[in-house]
């Protein structure tokens, strides 16, 4: 567990949900919650919440949606509808899904998040996508800082400047897209501290994250591979290994959008 700066605990390791349909979401997000994930995460325009909601009903776990870009002036309607598609009277983490700086809602989508927090539909709040600037421009206006920002975040695109400003704000920084893609897996750094570990290249990636005290979300159908996942945090990596997998940062890591533009 990862102590957020409102006071509340949020597991380190959770289940991601992006491109799983909602027609799928109960029964592999049920598998995720019997694996042991405490955490699942959605979003509105992922299009799943109602699957979402369907497996973690009567379960014990945190529950984590977004806004999406097109409801930054609607936010209590937008998490309403949230909410009815959950079947839950709050969620335990609502973010702003991305910036969209030019469109210039982003302060009023937060004063609307601050104001649902205090409603009780909401128990902690946060950001996604969003660079620091972004972050100042709502704590100057409100005064309230984000308890989490989800970014993306794996060993070929490592986000130092941004995590360090998060530890700074006591916000935690929470990995989208943790495994990165393409042949991060099949680095030989990463193979050869899974072969020492006798783990796998996942768990290795996994076990870095929550080294660096970093909440991480993979997404993985295959019930195998979730499972397999779900064991980084039986991986104890040592000082050098950890050493290794910071190297691997690269300056062209980034394989999502850039939030400075998405969205617009």
């Amino acid at each position: 567990m990862l102590r957020m700066n409102d006071g509340r605990d949020i597991p380190a390791l959770g289940y991601g949900t992006y491109q799983i349909p909602d027609a799928q979401a109960g029964i592999i997000v049920r598998r995720a919650i019997d694996a042991g994930y405490a955490l699942v995460d959605t979003a509105a325009i992922y299009g799943n919440e109602r699957g979402v909601g369907d497996a973690v009903k009567g379960e014990d776990v945190f529950v984590t949606t977004k806004l999406w870009n097109d409801r930054h002036g609607d936010a209590a309607a937008a998490l309403d509808e949230s909410l009815a598609l959950l079947g839950l009277d709050a969620v335990d983490l609502y973010l702003i899904h991305w910036p969209v700086p030019e469109a210039g809602g982003f302060v009023d989508a937060w004063n609307a998040l601050i104001d649902l927090r205090a409603a009780g539909k909401a128990r902690s709040i946060g950001v996604s996508n969003f660079l620091p600037e972004h972050i100042e421009a709502i704590v100057e206006a409100t005064g309230v800082t984000p308890a989490v920002n989800q970014i993306e975040l794996h060993p070929h695109f490592q986000q130092r400047e941004a995590r360090a400003f998060h530890a700074e704000h006591g916000i935690v920084t929470q990995s989208w897209s943790p495994l990165g893609q393409g042949d991060l897996l099949a680095d030989p750094a990463i193979v050869a501290i899974a072969e020492r570990h006798h783990a796998s290249a996942a768990q290795v990636v996994l076990a870095w994250h929550l080294a660096h005290d970093l909440s991480a979300i993979p997404k993985a159908a295959d019930e195998a591979h979730m499972r397999d996942n779900r064991r980084a945090t039986d991986v104890a990596l040592e000082a050098h290994d950890i050493e290794a997998i910071d190297a691997l940062d690269r300056e062209d890591g980034r394989i999502g959008p850039n939030p400075r533009t998405f969205g617009m």
